[in-house]
């Protein structure tokens, strides 16, 4: 039989909230993980990947090691950026809903900090913060870390500069026989060296298998595409899924910028976000797709990160990702809560040779995605070009006298006729304009 929660010995309140939250059966990390933190014994290192249940892995033992009688700040939590930090946040509320006078505060960046300096102002358990907003906040002397038992580095990985830049600021704040949990989906050699620099020498590390709770649930498939039916392709795989929710991932933010701004002119419903956008743009963007205003996201990967929205039914790889982490973190986005999901990447002829080292790195199968035929992707063209002329708005300037005399040269035809002749209109003119292929770079003897 399967171990349970209470198996773990996690305690009636937080069994009560996470039964509720339908969290029945403990994946691999919670079953390693937590009887470790509740001993309280060492440090402790846990590898694994996103979609595990990792926030619920080091959360529900902190929650039930935190001391609501003590009004300090009992735990820290660093996450890489602020979507991931409210994430989390939003998590140990809901588990800790049922425990008596537990106080959680969220102090991440790219917000004023002026109401997060007034709420650590108030009895304060447990903070989730991002490293450079809780820099700031210690050198404000806004936050009291002498009493915080435990540091949680969440996502190590994905912050690793940033740490090496501003831990030993954070350490020096703290007593030093606070407990330190990291968590990261690899181990370079960066992430070794913050071991060794800050964790106890016989800390214990654990480790999931690369299989997330989701990728049960994906489909992995590849895309062969020519450079310049690249964007034709994907239109025609976002028609195919109209009224379904996606994110498409790309490599730079110039990338995701061109392709939003394609999106936008073939009227798709859709939004980007990536790191230089101000974090209010970033955040209405995020609420917009989250409560389904907006049916596409475009991001790049660090951006991405904390955005957990059950319905997101496929994710497209529009560039290959540069490492294998970076792939599962953008597939994890999909099959979220036991759904059924599609990760869907583009490549070039010459990318395809790749596909095999991300099979055997991640212990996952692709299975090729047939490429729609030239006449089927000029059908799916035309019908964008229809939707860009039913949703574009009346110009209400255009001289009243002109509009007449062109609603005099089009008044005896009926509607299908109109249709047919703007149809045959626009048919004439794609097959008139000449289609740029690209050159191709002669070898050298």
């Amino acid at each position: 039989m399967p171990k349970q929660f209470l198996d773990l010995g996690i305690s009636a309140p937080i069994l009560q909230a996470i039964t509720e939250l339908n969290i029945v059966e403990p994946t691999e990390i919670q079953q390693k993980t937590i009887p470790l933190l509740l001993s309280n014994a060492t440090d402790l290192v846990g590898l694994a990947k996103t979609g595990t249940g990792k926030t619920a892995a080091f959360g529900l033992p902190l929650l039930q090691l935190i001391d609501t009688n003590n009004t300090a700040v009992q735990a820290v939590i660093l996450a890489p950026t602020r979507e991931l930090g409210h994430q989390i946040f939003n998590n140990l509320e809901s588990f800790g809903k049922y425990i008596p006078g537990i106080s959680i505060a969220a102090t991440c960046g790219g917000i004023p900090i002026k109401p997060q300096i007034e709420r650590l102002q108030t009895p304060t358990h447990i903070v989730v913060a991002t490293p450079g907003r809780l820099i700031d906040l210690i050198q404000r002397k806004a936050v009291n870390l002498s009493s915080t038992q435990f540091l949680v580095l969440d996502e190590a990985d994905e912050m690793v500069i940033i740490l090496k830049e501003s831990l030993d600021e954070i350490v020096a704040e703290l007593p030093k026989a606070h407990k330190t949990i990291l968590f990261s989906a690899t181990m370079p050699g960066t992430i070794k060296q913050l071991i060794q620099n800050y964790l106890h020498k016989n800390v214990v590390q654990v480790s999931a298998s690369m299989e997330t709770i989701g990728n049960q649930g994906i489909e992995h498939q590849y895309i062969v595409v020519d450079p310049i039916e690249k964007l034709d392709v994907l239109m025609h795989f976002l028609n195919s899924r109209e009224g379904e929710r996606g994110i498409i991932f790309c490599k730079t933010k110039a990338a995701v910028n061109k392709l939003a701004k394609n999106l936008a002119i073939n009227r798709f419903s859709s939004g980007a976000i990536h790191g230089s956008l101000t974090q209010g743009i970033r955040d209405r963007i995020m609420d917009q797709f989250r409560e389904g205003h907006i049916n596409i996201l475009v991001a790049t990967d660090l951006a991405a990160r904390g955005i957990d929205v059950k319905e997101v039914s496929f994710v497209v790889n529009y560039h290959l990702p540069d490492v294998y982490e970076a792939y599962v973190h953008r597939s994890g986005r999909t099959a979220r809560a036991g759904a059924k999901g599609l990760s869907l990447t583009v490549l070039q002829q010459e990318e395809v040779v790749e596909i095999a080292d991300f099979e055997k790195e991640l212990g996952i199968k692709f299975e090729l995605f047939q490429k729609p035929s030239e006449a089927s992707i000029e059908n799916n063209n035309t019908l964008l070009w229809a939707k860009q002329i039913f949703k574009t708005k009346p110009n209400q300037d255009v001289d009243s006298e002109l509009k007449s005399k062109i609603k005099t040269i089009f008044h005896h035809l009926t509607k299908d006729e109109l249709v047919e002749k703007i149809l045959a209109n626009y048919l004439l003119q794609n097959k008139n304009t000449p289609t740029e292929k690209p050159v191709k770079k002669q070898k050298k003897n």
